[in-house]
């Protein structure tokens, strides 16, 4: 099957299979409408599927965690050493 790229993050409906996901890579995983539906949302790496959020999502929910994420990563190291001071 072809790979949908969404900006980020690749979706994998029901019934979908890849040939490869690159390490790292966000994933929307469809659950069976049987077990409630959603996604789960995780990266995928080799030999692994590493959640993002421990539960099951809506795709809107999903793409707002991940703008989140985008967000903030640019100020993840961004520490204000001078006002820190330990009590």
């Amino acid at each position: 099957m072809g790979s949908k790229d969404y900006g980020g993050y690749d979706i994998l409906y029901r019934g979908e299979t890849r040939d490869y996901i690159p390490p790292g890579r966000l994933i929307f995983i469809q659950r069976p409408k049987a077990c409630g539906g959603g996604f789960w949302l995780g990266r995928a790496y080799d030999n692994a599927f590493i959640f993002e959020i421990e539960r099951p999502v809506s795709l809107g929910e999903g793409i707002d965690y991940i703008i989140l994420i985008k967000r903030i990563a640019p100020h993840v190291d961004d520490f204000d050493v001078d006002d820190f001071t330990l009590t």
